[in-house]
């Protein structure tokens, strides 16, 4: 009697990268406009994960839109909610979850967010960002006389910070499909490496 061979077909790059991640977060991080949310939603749909935005439980939270946060409570008080709702977030893993421009400079997230999750910065150059950000009203940050000089100070003060993330994608103006690819390859590439360095 013959026996059929059953091949195990190989894993695919999302199997792979869902591995890898465990029950940890996939974290995305940088400014505003980078695109975190657009492309967060495409990522959790391409690994088949819930997707959260960060900014949006907040504003469940605290009842009210980020705007009338800083605006009744000041910034102090809307990043110490921040702090509270991202690591209650961490906790639901494994997830794609977006957090805000500023979330990832307060050193006690960041610390959580490495051991609970696996950081994605989208790094964006200055004059996408500002095209971007021009079509939005819903910046606090931005709402000044001068959003060209707030957006130039933010990137110097933010992406020394940014540059710790696990892993870095250039966030440009190409097709979402595009920047998931680009963001699994070096998901895939980042697990690799830690791998090969475990001993």
């Amino acid at each position: 009697m013959s026996q059929t061979l059953v091949h195990n077909a190989p894993r695919t790059d999302e199997a792979v990268v869902l591995d890898a991640l465990g029950r940890r977060s996939l974290v995305l991080v940088g400014m505003m406009g980078a695109g975190k949310s657009s492309v967060g939603r495409k990522l959790a749909a391409r690994l088949d994960l819930p997707f959260v935005d960060a900014d949006t439980e907040i504003e469940i939270a605290a009842g009210m839109t980020i705007p009338e946060i800083f605006e009744t409570r000041g910034e102090p008080e809307f990043r110490s909610g921040e702090a509270r709702v991202i690591a209650r977030l961490l906790e639901g893993g494994p997830q794609v979850l977006a957090t805000g421009g500023g979330a990832y400079m307060n050193a006690g997230t960041r610390e959580l967010i490495g051991r609970k999750g696996v950081s994605v910065w989208l790094k964006a150059d200055f004059d996408i960002l500002l095209r971007r950000i021009r079509r939005r009203t819903d910046r606090p940050l931005m709402r000044n006389a001068d959003p060209e000089g707030t957006l130039k100070k933010l990137i110097e003060e933010r992406y020394p910070v940014y540059a710790k993330a696990d892993v870095t994608i250039e966030s440009r103006d190409v097709s979402h499909e595009i920047m998931v690819n680009e963001v699994v390859r070096a998901l895939l590439a980042h697990f690799s490496a830690r791998e090969s360095a475990t001993p």
